[in-house]
């Protein structure tokens, strides 16, 4: 072999991991930038008037416009639906965490008689479908004075987020070792104690996680938040169905719309996302 040849193989040889390099990184960014084409095409459409969306395709707007959004900001129809959610979707997880927490120690910590009949019990409530429990919640609601208000769909809402929390809480306090109660109540720690100031903090990426995936879940369900509300306690799902119209449906504010709906939950992302990739890593997620 030539001194040539042989430079020639050692050039072949140190390109082929550059090239697995760059495969690696071209697979993971076709991906993303199929996640993100979507997001980009609503946003695209939120800057267009109705007849550039409608009878051209374009890139980017001709005629970029901010009037959409004014639409939204400026009628309290709209940005009441937003002030609505939020309320309904903040409360549920509350009460789901509060719920969750004790109930998910009890299924870590002790055995009882039926224990894992009922832990699979609470997850039978999440795998049903939202609609099997509209008509009682709308019925009971209609009949206790509960119906269009934001307590009304929290509660309904806990039907679904408190057995899926408790089923992730448990995950992570297994995984805390039970010498840690023990240590804390020989150094004289009441339960409450003992709970809030040491056990709490040990699981505290669950708890991140948990509010993540409550506060998801409450925010996009449709059904029993569109039953269980007319007026006062509107959900900006259900007010987006506003946009049909005789005369067609209204895309810019449509879009719009959902551009500004996918913000809460992506704050939601940017602040927890430490605990999420321990959740992911560490729990029952």
């Amino acid at each position: 072999m030539s001194a040539a040849d042989a430079t020639m193989t050692a050039a072949q040889a140190a390109e082929r991991p550059r090239r697995r390099l760059r495969l690696k990184w071209i697979v993971p960014a076709l991906y993303v930038l199929f996640l993100l084409l979507p997001i980009y095409w609503l946003v695209l459409m939120s800057l267009k008037t109705n007849t550039e969306i409608t009878t051209t395709f374009t890139l980017w707007p001709d005629d970029l416009t901010f009037a959409n959004y004014a639409v939204i900001f400026n009628d309290a129809s709209w940005y009441s639906g937003y002030i609505n959610s939020t309320i309904y979707v903040v409360i549920n997880t509350a009460i789901s965490l509060a719920v969750a927490l004790p109930a998910a120690y009890a299924f870590s910590r002790y055995r009882f008689l039926g224990d894992k009949h009922l832990f699979f019990w609470l997850l039978t409530n999440r795998m049903a479908p939202p609609a099997v429990f509209a008509l009682p919640f709308f019925q009971l609601y209609s009949a206790v004075g509960l119906f269009d208000t934001h307590i009304a769909v929290a509660l309904a809402h806990c039907l679904f987020n408190v057995p899926l929390a408790v089923w992730i809480l448990e995950g992570f306090m297994s995984g805390v070792p039970k010498e840690i109660d023990e240590t804390a109540y020989i150094d004289g720690h009441s339960f409450p104690s003992f709970f809030t100031r040491i056990f709490i903090p040990n699981i505290k990426s669950g708890i991140g996680v948990t509010a993540f995936f409550c506060f998801m879940f409450s925010w996009v369900e449709l059904l029993l938040a569109r039953t269980l509300t007319t007026v006062n306690a509107k959900p900006i799902a259900a007010t987006m169905t506003r946009t049909v119209s005789a005369s067609g449906i209204d895309w810019g504010v449509l879009a719009a719309a959902g551009v500004l709906t996918i913000v809460p939950g992506a704050l939601v992302i940017w602040f927890v996302r430490n605990y999420i990739a321990k959740g992911f890593a560490l729990g029952r997620v």
